[in-house]
């Protein structure tokens, strides 16, 4: 049965050159069943029809039953960490390179969201991590990450030396380029070219990843997505935690960085057909041959 989704949110990366084009024949099929059609101001000012509403990007999931990012996985993961808070669920049309998030094609990409509106998906949620960065007792920074919190050294610094624990439990001092903490959909970003390990987005797990680290004995591990990350920085000129590598706190020494799982989920909407191992092998163009 399909979801009565009402109004749709349409999000655009807006220095795609192709963006105006999908942008209209994307509004023109929605305003056609008789959608609202909401956009942030950058995607509207991309628009070649003005949209029913525009609001600012952090006003749109309060006002929308689904959400069309039109862009790479960079635009969507953005758009996800808004989303996930008001469970409104996300579908992405891919204007990027890889997209392993954004799988519909932009060729045919509104006869493709229309089956989606028909009820022709396959939803998914994906896990997102919560993460902050504590000063003595003050948080000083906290937000949502839909790949990784990433603790890492400055730009002209040497390797930074952390104090990691999992769930109160003193697990080891890495002294490393840093550490990538990772949910399963992150593990296909920075942490797999970091020697990580791939694991698939239904596992509730997270990777912890070193980047380089001095001691070569200090190998990926993946804990329960329940588990509770502490980082502490213990030495490491400009350091800083990235998050989903869009938004950062610089740390001083002796600065924690938290993470876990967050409390609620990010919805994805695949098209029929979807399938994960199917689309890694595209994306990382693994061998089609069979035995």
């Amino acid at each position: 049965m399909a979801a009565a989704f009402k109004t749709v949110a349409v999000v655009g990366k807006s220095d795609a050159a192709s963006l105006p084009i999908i942008l209209e024949e994307l509004c023109a099929m929605l305003r056609g069943r008789g959608l609202a059609v909401v956009m942030d101001p950058a995607t509207a000012r991309a628009a070649r029809n003005p949209p029913n509403h525009v609001v600012e990007m952090e006003a749109l999931p309060a006002r929308a039953d689904l959400a069309i990012i039109v862009g790479g996985d960079g635009t969507l993961i953005a758009s996800a960490r808004l989303m996930a808070e008001h469970g409104v669920p996300l579908v992405g049309v891919n204007l990027g390179r890889l997209g392993f998030l954004t799988d519909v094609p932009a060729e045919g990409a509104a006869a493709a969201i229309a089956a989606i509106l028909d009820g022709e998906y396959l939803p998914e949620q994906r896990m997102i991590l919560s993460g902050s960065v504590r000063r003595g007792e003050r948080t000083m920074f906290s937000a949502l990450a839909m790949n990784d919190v990433v603790v890492s050294r400055g730009a002209v610094g040497s390797m930074i030396e952390l104090a990691v624990t999992v769930d109160g439990e003193f697990i080891y001092t890495l002294r490393a380029d840093g550490l990538i903490v990772a949910s399963p959909t992150g593990t296909t970003a920075y942490a797999l070219s970091a020697g990580g390990p791939i694991l698939h987005p239904a596992l509730s797990a997270i990777a912890l990843v070193p980047i380089s680290p001095h001691t070569l004995s200090n190998r990926p591990v993946a804990i329960r997505s329940n588990s509770k990350v502490e980082i502490t920085l213990v030495r490491g000129e400009g350091a800083r935690a990235n998050f989903d590598v869009q938004v950062y706190q610089e740390l001083e020494a002796g600065d924690v960085v938290c993470v876990a799982s967050a409390a609620k989920p990010v919805t994805l909407l695949h098209p029929r057909g979807y399938r994960y191992f199917s689309m890694l092998r595209q994306k990382l163009r693994w061998t089609e041959r069979t035995a």
